[in-house]
């Protein structure tokens, strides 16, 4: 199709909780697995594709603290955006690695979140936002900032992406969905269908329930087995995998009281756990 996008491949770089997998001083039977689907570091995506003008677009969903990580792990080159859910630490303190996007691209990189989540932003990252106070005149990131609200879509080079209202215990946060009608995706068995990443939820708002509706994709967050107060647990994820019946579910933002083989067994056809460097 004409005017469509291509090459539309989505990237699990992350798929960790806030502390990572292995976690520190633990010598736990996923801690120390051998199975590489159990290292786990801390949660993050990326979009990337090809625009309907022939250029190459990559979209990171956060920013967490081993962003400069997963770049290298896989040559992330550019990125033209980067779409929060919300400022916790795991999710933004990538954000400083920003600047060598700049010198590559020669070019700012555009961060899409609401208008709290860019205050916190601008709070934590006083050197980005205010260089003119630094002591010494230094290398910041240089970006542009948008708010976003729920449930308004905005324009990303061909692609549509759609901040959806979530809740992460008593805090409001958003996932991200993302449409791309004509797509094609970069492989023969990826998915250029609408796709949803949906991180640090235990809630799930009415007025969210339609603007998930006819995914192809659900990246979902599951802790854990046990229930937790702002994260869901395997249970809780299954029965919103069960409600939204989107073609594939796969679980993220995983502790270390996972391991990747023994739960993937038990789970049902639909529903898999994510991997690090997983490509949906």
């Amino acid at each position: 199709m004409a005017g469509a996008v291509t090459d539309l491949r989505f990237t699990l770089l992350g798929t960790g909780t806030s502390s990572g997998i292995p976690v520190i001083a633990c010598d736990c039977a996923t801690c120390t697995s051998d199975d590489p689907r159990d290292r786990r570091t801390r949660v993050g995506a990326v979009l990337e594709f090809t625009d309907p003008e022939g250029q190459p677009r990559t979209v990171l969903l956060d920013c967490p603290p081993d962003h400069r990580e997963h770049a290298l792990r896989h040559r992330i080159r550019r990125v033209d955006a980067i779409l929060f859910t919300h400022a916790h630490v795991d999710h933004v303190f990538g954000l400083d690695d920003a600047r060598l996007y700049n010198v590559s691209m020669r070019a700012p990189v555009h961060l899409y979140a609401e208008r709290t989540v860019l205050d916190d932003l601008e709070r934590i990252y006083d050197h980005i936002f205010r260089p003119h106070r630094n002591v010494n005149k230094s290398f910041v990131a240089d970006v542009v900032t948008h708010a976003v609200l729920p449930g308004e879509p905005i324009a990303l080079f061909g692609v549509q992406a759609t901040p959806v209202r979530l809740l992460h215990g008593a805090l409001p946060i958003v996932g991200w969905r993302f449409d791309a009608p004509g797509a094609r995706a970069a492989s023969a068995g990826g998915s250029a269908g609408p796709i949803a990443y949906c991180t640090d939820v235990n809630g799930i708002p009415p007025e969210t329930w339609p603007r998930l509706a006819g995914l192809d994709t659900l990246v979902l967050d599951m802790l854990r087995e046990r229930a937790h107060p702002t994260h869901f647990s395997l249970q809780d994820a299954l029965g919103v995998a069960g409600r939204l019946r989107a073609r594939r579910t796969v679980l993220t933002h995983m502790t270390h009281d996972v391991r990747h083989a023994e739960l993937s067994a038990r789970l049902p056809a639909g529903v898999e756990l994510g991997y690090d460097g997983m490509r949906l």
